[in-house]
């Protein structure tokens, strides 16, 4: 492979994106066969002189295109349904100039998106018309970059009762989502080589935001109590940042510990690190109370807070939120003027009165009802279809599930021939780095209709099952 795989160093952007480009460049000129297997990522990244988890995150693009895919025993392998798509022009191509596909209803099962057919709508647009009718001249004017005042204080209040954080407007920051508070946090805090710890496995998007941005990821495993933060500390003890989502982590579900949310943020504190929470979803919680914040515990100021209403109303919307300690405002407020301007102010002063009128309160009790009837008629579904072949995890809270199917193909399988067959659930493999969580489809509920689960059940079933439920059907690797 070492002729195959060579970089131009005169070439930019971001070295992932650049491994992808090649592999996939090699594969779609007939240099990698069906079925040809790669080196390790290790040993990837040993030749290419860079660090193991860029090309990780090399082979986790590619994977989701269903170019490549991992087989027990087998490495990573050449997908053996390859096709055309791998000369598909990567996200670097794309991003100024290319064409991108019309937008297409969201696919069952996809992990993140809200139960968009529960939205009120007509609520939301009455709203927004008054909203309209009222601007004047200041709101056409260029936005505070620190965002709409209004909107800035309902979050501070519903902060305080919801999630124990006792904050004013004036540490609030509105941003573009999470992403958006991500790139914030990046570009105050952080500097090219700078160690970050992240949960592994964790969420994709944001660690591949980090690696684009140059700092260097330190995976910490997760287990049943969250992040192992003695390992985080053992791995990069002077990191820069710690990001982590301790509510509900992400992917597993399971909540950080009272014990290690105390050690990490002594941890902080000691270091002189930061901490970014990412509070993705919270509010759904199906038994007991939502968990207080991390940043409630938060006494030496270490911690930011990242909301976002990307889960909780629609994620279209592109408004999130960052409450940051008194000491880096000026700093964050001063690259949200650099980097945006701030955002649209329509769209947020439709959120603050969305809010201020009680209408956020009312929407989240009936979708947390709503929610719990659809994730238990797809749990039942999924257990009369597969019974004891299936393992479904269910955690106190979330907008997805956890299926586990011992026997069955590798997970980046099932999700590639679930995709074909419209179905969007996410292979747990393909979100670790260094610490494997084992295989298991992680399927969203929340756009998946209670009675709608034993017909989408079913088609995810001759997914599985190729060949029929009972015997035939293909387990390993067999049926790639």
């Amino acid at each position: 492979m070492s002729f195959l795989i060579e970089l131009d160093p005169a070439e930019s952007g971001p070295i992932y994106l650049r491994i992808a480009d090649r592999l996939r460049a090699i594969m779609a000129a007939g240099g990698l066969a069906a079925g040809a297997r790669l080196p390790s990522s290790r040993a990837l990244a040993s030749q290419l002189g860079v660090a193991r988890n860029t090309v990780d995150a090399a082979f986790a693009l590619l994977a989701g295109e269903g170019a490549i895919e991992t087989r027990r025993g087998g490495g990573t392998v050449v997908s053996a349904a390859l096709t055309a798509r791998v000369a598909a022009p990567s996200q670097r191509a794309m991003a100024l100039g290319g064409s991108r596909p019309d937008p297409v209803a969201p696919l069952a099962f996809r992990m993140g998106l809200p139960g968009l057919d529960a939205f009120p709508r007509k609520t939301w647009s009455g709203l927004a018309v008054k909203a309209a009718r009222a601007m004047g001249a200041t709101d056409m004017a260029y936005p505070d970059p620190a965002g709409f005042r209004g909107l800035r204080e309902a979050i501070a209040a519903y902060l305080g009762v919801s999630r124990g954080i006792g904050c004013t407007a004036g540490q609030v920051l509105i941003t573009a989502g999470f992403q958006g508070a991500l790139s914030l946090v990046q570009r105050v805090l952080l500097r090219p080589g700078d160690p970050v710890w992240v949960e592994d496995p964790g969420y994709l998007l944001a660690r591949q935001a980090l690696d684009v941005g140059g700092a260097s990821l330190v995976p910490v495993p997760v287990d049943a109590e969250g992040m192992r933060v003695k390992a985080g500390v053992t791995a990069a003890p002077r990191a820069k940042l710690a990001m982590v989502t301790p509510t509900h982590q992400s992917p597993l579900g399971v909540a950080l510990s009272l014990p290690r949310r105390l050690a990490l943020l002594a941890w902080a504190a000691d270091a002189g690190a930061w901490v970014l929470e990412d509070d993705y979803d919270s509010e759904f919680r199906y038994t007991g109370r939502p968990l207080p914040a991390l940043k409630s515990l938060d006494q030496a100021g270490r911690v930011l807070f990242a909301g976002s209403f990307s889960k909780v109303l629609f994620p279209g919307l592109r408004l999130g939120y960052l409450v940051v300690p008194g000491t880096l405002s000026e700093a964050l407020l001063r690259a949200s003027r650099l980097a945006s301007g701030g955002p649209p102010m329509l769209e947020q002063r439709v959120a603050a009165a969305f809010m201020e009128q009680g209408h956020f309160a009312r929407h989240l009790r009936r979708m947390r009802v709503l929610y719990a009837g659809r994730r238990r008629a797809l749990a039942a579904a999924l257990t009369s279809r597969f019974g004891d072949r299936v393992s479904v995890e269910l955690t106190a809270g979330g907008m997805h599930l956890l299926a586990r199917f011992p026997g069955a193909a590798d997970d980046s399988v099932l999700a590639r021939r679930a995709l074909a067959v419209g179905l969007a659930p996410t292979a747990l493999s393909g979100l670790s780095m260094a610490h494997g969580a084992g295989q298991g489809l992680l399927i969203g509920f929340t756009n998946v209709a209670e009675e709608d689960a034993a017909a989408l059940v079913a088609r995810l079933g001759d997914v599985v099952d190729p060949v029929g439920p009972q015997g035939g059907g293909a387990t390993g690797s067999a049926g790639a």
